[in-house]
């Protein structure tokens, strides 16, 4: 399988016809908690949000080299450190995407300021840059696909 590339004017076009009442194909997201989501991970992958190991060193070093496979993400995944009844953080989905954009303008800036940084994610462990866009393209990929976003 292909995952989005690393480019937020690609993303961003992908992301264009996504509108508030869209629903996804699978799991209980809405766009905005969707959009939300994927900004709480490229705030983890900067350390500014931390959550506790899920799984085993073991089964973590085993998940990392997922990240490396072209297989894409399971549906409904069930994954303890998403929280769906938590209150979306914006009025709207346009805000939604406008902290998304920062954030991704934030994770280049800082990888490119620290490179040799790594911060954990719960189920894959200690990432490094390289290994953080391969999880945020596969992740990225997947919820664009929830919503009907790519033709796969």
């Amino acid at each position: 399988m292909t995952f989005i590339p690393w480019d937020l004017s690609q993303i961003l076009q992908i992301l264009e016809p996504l509108h508030e009442k869209c629903q996804p194909h699978w799991g209980s997201f809405s766009a905005q908690r969707m959009v939300e989501h994927l900004c709480g991970g490229l705030k983890m992958s900067m350390g500014k949000i931390t959550f506790p190991m899920e799984v085993s060193e073991d089964k973590s070093m085993k998940m990392k080299a997922f990240l490396r496979n072209d297989q894409p993400f399971a549906h409904n995944i069930p994954v303890g450190f998403v929280r769906p009844q938590v209150p979306v953080a914006h009025e709207e989905l346009a805000l939604a995407i406008d902290e998304f954009i920062h954030e991704f303008l934030a994770f280049n800036e800082y990888y490119e300021a620290k490179p040799t940084r790594q911060h954990t994610h719960p189920f894959f462990g200690s990432l490094n840059h390289e290994e953080w866009i391969l999880l945020h393209r596969k992740h990225i990929t997947h919820h664009f696909e929830q919503f009907g976003l790519l033709n796969v």
